[in-house]
């Protein structure tokens, strides 16, 4: 059974990510959704590490949140004007969405009570030490292939961002 403080802090951290998630979608202001969006990212990661997938809490923290939104607000903070730019969220399909995010959710809730899921308990040790032994014995050809494409794909982003890449004549 649970304990009663651990499930409090929980369901603050689900609180937490729905509340900094619609500031994300309801905010006119750029910077005050990318803040937004920084709480998000921490209130799942929170929640990552209370379901036991510590490995994705790691990754949502080192990945989301150090590389992808430092990267957003350095871009949005060094612009010049776009801090203070009002973003417009009107849609003519306001109507459409608000029928699928219905429709998704009542899915979503039918499923969370009509199926019968099997309750595993939460391992003692954490899973990063398995993960991090396969990806290093049994997958070790496809993380480094993968690898190896980032990394392609990095220096490309690179060549293509310099602005002299064009010959000046053609």
């Amino acid at each position: 059974m649970p304990h009663p403080i651990a499930e409090a802090v929980y369901l603050g951290f689900l609180l937490l990510t729905l509340a900094s998630a619609c500031i994300v979608v309801f905010s006119d202001n750029i910077v005050r959704a990318a803040f937004a969006l920084l709480l998000t990212f921490f209130g799942v990661a929170g929640a990552y590490v209370f379901l036991g997938a510590d490995f994705l809490a790691g990754t949502q923290l080192l990945i989301y949140v150090g590389g992808i939104l430092v990267l957003l607000l350095f871009a949005v903070m060094l612009t010049h004007r776009i801090s203070t730019s009002q973003v417009s969220s009107e849609s003519r399909n306001r109507g459409r969405a608000a029928f699928t995010a219905i429709l998704a959710f009542a899915g979503i809730v039918f499923s969370e009570l009509c199926v019968p899921w099997r309750h595993k308990p939460l391992p003692d040790q954490p899973t990063t030490a398995p993960l991090g032994q396969a990806l290093l014995t049994d997958y070790l050809l496809p993380f480094e292939a993968i690898s190896v494409l980032l990394l392609v794909v990095m220096v490309g982003a690179a060549v293509i961002a310099r602005r002299d890449w064009r010959r000046p004549g053609a």
